[in-house]
């Protein structure tokens, strides 16, 4: 059995993280062959990423980039999002979404999700949409396909752009494509936590080759030459910028421990799910906790089980946070409301965030990795029962 790695943040009372990363030796073995190279960045393991990306997603085009962040920034960019623009996001999403927005010197308009799902919330977007707003950003949040084509239809009807935040998501399939090749660009995460990593990472891809050939042009800081190109004949220092860009590159480690970490990412996501399983066939009756529909979507790449706490559990969801961690377990919540930031309060209206406040209160990811062991997971099981009953308090 493989042994449990100590806490990261060195507390010693924790016994069962909320995640482990999984670096098995061949993701070492492509990393130190990377490490070999005379060049460690845009050499051969960056083409070979992002063609097996592109291959995995049956996307056309697939552009690594130093994070989603970088992915979204540079999808809006492309798509034309300029100051004084408004781009629309749900309220409960990363931070990454509003900063890729102000990034452009655009407005981010926030508004609320559904009662009963984490998606957007449709009658809320079509009261949001102005003459000024020119895309929107859905999330397949926690792994699974948002309303994707209600979200297209209004789009659609308005001129819209849709940009897809992905970062959940990789495994994901809607209608047998893969998230991400559905609106004009999609944008993956490959941070530690999720269903593969680089360590830090992005990925942007979509079916437009001038989408992709601005892309990559301002991922370099604008150059209108590759290096590859620049160093095949001729002074290579003589290139041109037509417009500034960012250096938003992934270099070749980063890219070998990718290439190797997609080559699994059927077993890991199969692993995911068979963890997520056994949490919902021994939670599925417990008064309070609303378990996430997910163990029968065969479209989920289960990156988080999210449970929500509710009242008639008798227990708050911060409080079940205390209980678990005084247990030894660590779990944590995906994430405050955008809303609840002070950056962001300024783009902020009460009526776009009803749903997203109720549902905050309510929300706790369980620990959940591919390795997870059963031992792990039953601590967390047998401890949400106790907690669950008044006598055991």
């Amino acid at each position: 059995m493989k042994k449990m790695k100590k806490d990261f943040f060195k507390d010693s009372s924790v016994k069962f993280p909320a995640y482990e990363p999984w670096i098995s030796n061949d993701d070492k073995r492509i990393v130190n062959t990377a490490l070999d190279q005379t060049m460690l960045t845009f050499g051969p393991q960056l083409e070979k990423f992002e063609s097996d990306f592109s291959k995995y997603t049956k996307a056309k085009y697939a552009i690594a980039v130093s994070n989603c962040t970088a992915a979204l920034h540079l999808s809006l960019k492309v798509l034309g999002i300029k100051e004084n623009d408004e781009v629309i996001i749900p309220d409960l999403t990363f931070v990454a979404d509003a900063n890729a927005i102000l990034a452009c010197n655009a407005k981010p308009t926030i508004v609320d999700i559904n009662k009963n799902n984490f998606f957007l919330s449709i009658s809320n977007l079509k009261k949001n949409i102005t003459k000024k707003t020119k895309a929107i950003i859905p999330v397949h949040i926690y792994g699974q396909v948002c309303n994707i084509d209600e979200v297209l239809d209004v789009a659609k009807a308005n001129n819209l752009k849709v940009v897809e935040d992905c970062a959940h998501a990789i495994g994901t399939f809607h209608k047998s494509k893969h998230v991400g090749t559905i609106g004009n660009t999609g944008c993956f995460s490959f941070y530690p936590t999720k269903n593969i990593t680089t360590a830090e990472g992005g990925m942007v891809i979509t079916n437009s080759k001038n989408i992709a050939d601005k892309v990559r042009q301002l991922r370099s800081h604008g150059m209108l030459k590759s290096l590859k190109s620049r160093y095949a004949g001729g002074y290579p220092w003589v290139f041109d910028i037509s417009e500034p860009g960012y250096n938003y590159r992934l270099d070749e480690i980063r890219c070998a421990l990718g290439i190797s970490q997609l080559r699994r990412v059927a077993k890991i996501n199969k692993m995911r799910k068979t963890a997520v399983s056994y949490y919902h066939s021994k939670l599925h009756n417990i008064p309070g906790i609303i378990l996430p529909d997910m163990v029968h979507d065969k479209t989920h790449s289960y990156h988080l089980y999210t449970i929500r706490v509710t009242k008639s559990f008798g227990m708050s969801r911060n409080q079940l946070f205390k209980k678990l961690k005084d247990y030894g377990i660590r779990t944590t919540v995906y994430w405050m409301p955008i809303h609840m930031y002070t950056a962001y309060k300024k783009f902020t209206r009460t009526s776009n965030i009803k749903n997203t406040s109720k549902t905050y209160d309510e929300i706790l990811a369980l620990p959940l990795f591919p390795n997870i062991t059963r031992k792990h997971q039953n601590s967390v099981i047998n401890c949400i029962k106790k907690f669950g009953n008044k006598n055991e308090r």
